[in-house]
Order: structure tokens, then C-alpha cells, then sequence
């Protein structure tokens, strides 16, 4: 016959084993809130854990201008953006949509409308983008911003294009508008 003290030290070293199989499949540390005890002090713990949802955020956008733009060239606007992303990979993709039909890149004065191109880069300054399709999610960029306020500056760029072909398309001194909308997503 087993003595209780036997007994008792196999269910403390089934529970034992039970709680490092809980650790290995859970992938969370086995604690558990302990309660204190009777006495001049009393001393209790609770285990805390936190976890946080893919976030991004793109910030240092700046709205676009063409001023008394030369119809016999093409015009472009380039700024720097700031993407910032905490997936432990940094990446991020970006769907781009303009306010025409079907979501199209267009600027209308109410009764002509002329397309622009969207372009780009992960890199501040690149001259090397890669163009967007509207509604289209790009291939993953990877963030280096280091903060959610981006306070190291621009680590991307926009640049948004106008041919010169659909400048010559545009009625002199009527303002054509359209609005850019860019949608970044945590991978």
C-alpha cells in the first residue's frame, strides 16, 4: 500500500509535468496568480502578459500642387511620407485609390478629365518607384521608421505624374481636382 506522502509526490510531479506540456503548447509561461497567506504581511502575484494587433500608420503627407504647370512636359510631384509599421518585419503594403470611376487616378474640372500616375519607393529621395494600380495592394515595402511619430523624418516617397498629353487635354486656368487616397496595411 502507498504511503500519502508517496502518493502525494506523484500528483506534485504529474502536475509538474503537466504544467511544462501546458508551457510547451501554449507558448506562455505556466504562472498563475498566487494568493497570500494569514500573517503581519501578506504577499500575492499575478502573472501579466500583453500583446499588441499589427498597426501601421502613414504620416508627412502634404497635399499636391500643379501651379501654372508647362502642358509641353510632363509634370510631377514628389514628397517624403513617413511609414511606420510594428510587425517584426516592418513590412507593409499600400493600396492607392483615386475619387474617380472605379476608383481611377483622375482630376475633373466638372467637365474634362485627365489621369495621373501614382508612384512608390520605401527610400526617401528615390528616383526609383514602383508604380501603383489603383485598389491594388503593392508588393510588401519595409518600413524604417523607428516610431510611430516618425520623428527621424521622410524614410518614403510619392510622387504623383501628370503626361504631358492630358496637359494639353486641360482647359487653361479652370482647376482640375481629384483626391489621392493611400491605404498602408502591417504585413
Amino acid at each position: 500500500m502507498l504511503s500519502h506522502s508517496t502518493t502525494r509526490g506523484s500528483l506534485v510531479r504529474a502536475a509538474s509535468a503537466l504544467g511544462l506540456a501546458a508551457t510547451l503548447f501554449a507558448g506562455v509561461p505556466a504562472v498563475a496568480a498566487t494568493q497570500g497567506s494569514v500573517g503581519a504581511t501578506s504577499t500575492g502575484s499575478v502573472a501579466i502578459t500583453a500583446t499588441v494587433p499589427n498597426r501601421a500608420r502613414i504620416s508627412g503627407l502634404t497635399d499636391v500642387s500643379f501651379a501654372s504647370v508647362d502642358p509641353a512636359v510632363d509634370a510631377t510631384s514628389s514628397q517624403g511620407p513617413c511609414v511606420w509599421s510594428n510587425t517584426s518585419t516592418r513590412r507593409y503594403t499600400i493600396v492607392a485609390t483615386g475619387n474617380g470611376t472605379a476608383n481611377a487616378f483622375t482630376l475633373t474640372d466638372g467637365t474634362v478629365t485627365v489621369p495621373y500616375s501614382v508612384g512608390w519607393a520605401a527610400t526617401s529621395g528615390a528616383t526609383t518607384l514602383t508604380s501603383l494600380a489603383t485598389g491594388t495592394a503593392s508588393a510588401a515595402f519595409t518600413a524604417t521608421g523607428t516610431n510611430i511619430t516618425c520623428s527621424g523624418g521622410a524614410d518614403s516617397t510619392l510622387k504623383v505624374s501628370i503626361l504631358a498629353s492630358d496637359l494639353q487635354n486641360m482647359v487653361a486656368t479652370n482647376t482640375y481636382n481629384g483626391t489621392l487616397t493611400l491605404v498602408v496595411t502591417p504585413q
